[in-house]
């Protein structure tokens, strides 16, 4: 199979997952994108997954069911059911399910943070060209060295996500919806300076850049070696973190503490 990440908008990426004939996408917040790419290797439409319900991530929907019908699988809100109402079949996922799509078992996790109902995809053993891995669709959740802003969900919803996605296997690929890596790493930076996995990372992605191509996917394993946000669920394993984060009170270095104020930071950084 081949995975594809199709630019669109500034800095997002629409995923497309292919077996050569039939193709699964993820969040087309444009239909032009998809379109072109389904031309360009002759492929059939098959399925579409939605993880939330932001605008760059459903305002395709519609015309791309208008013009293939794909299966849907959607997150349960109002405007993605909008966009969905002229599909033959939508289904509308909570999280806990599985589904099947291009002869592969997916489970869908349930994802609070960045939106109450935000969901993720994830195949286990996705047999891609260079050997078999599981992969993640995550949306605005989990980004390479960040995660999402909390638009609708709490501090504990998003750090209950982040140790769930922590969970899974190291090869596991972090497939997110933005180009933010590298003002991400910028900002894990400050708040590790002595992390140098941060700055290894940030020269290769900025010679990727450099050439116009994306720094995704990542990988679970990679992540946990600088992402402050991944870093912050194992505060004994990342102390130097921890006691960078100037005027955060001793007494309140628990887990979930360190990863509020890191979001907070993160807001305002820029």
């Amino acid at each position: 199979m081949e995975l594809l990440a199709l630019p669109a908008f500034a800095d997002n990426y629409i995923w497309l997952l292919h077996d050569g004939k039939d193709a699964l996408v993820v969040d087309p917040g444009a239909a032009e994108p998809v379109q072109t790419a389904l031309a360009q290797h002759g492929l059939r439409l098959a399925h579409l997954f939605i993880t939330h319900q932001h605008h760059d991530h459903i305002d395709g929907v519609a015309a791309l069911i208008t013009a293939h019908q794909p299966a849907v699988w959607a997150a349960r809100h109002p405007q993605i059911q909008a966009q969905t109402a002229g599909a033959m079949q939508a289904v509308v996922l909570d999280g806990g399910e599985s589904v099947q799509a291009l002869g592969l078992d997916w489970q869908v996790l349930a994802a609070p943070g960045h939106t109450l109902s935000h969901i993720l995809l994830y195949a286990a053993a996705l047999p891609l060209s260079a050997g078999v891995q599981p992969v993640l669709f995550c949306g605005d959740t989990l980004f390479s060295a960040g995660c999402g802003r909390l638009f609708e969900g709490s501090p504990a919803q998003m750090w209950h996500t982040l140790a769930r996605i922590n969970a899974l296997p190291g090869e596991t690929l972090i497939c997110c919806a933005h180009e933010y890596t590298l003002s991400n790493l910028r900002f894990a930076a400050s708040v590790h300076p002595a992390c140098v996995a941060v700055g290894t990372r940030m020269a290769q992605c900025q010679q990727l850049r450099d050439q116009g191509l994306p720094t995704l996917p990542s990988n679970l394993a990679q992540e946990r070696k600088f992402n402050p946000f991944l870093q912050a669920l194992d505060l004994k394993g990342n102390l130097t973190l921890t006691l960078h984060l100037a005027g955060f009170p001793a007494e309140q270095w628990d887990s979930l503490s360190v990863f509020a104020a890191l979001r907070t930071l993160r807001n305002d950084f820029s």
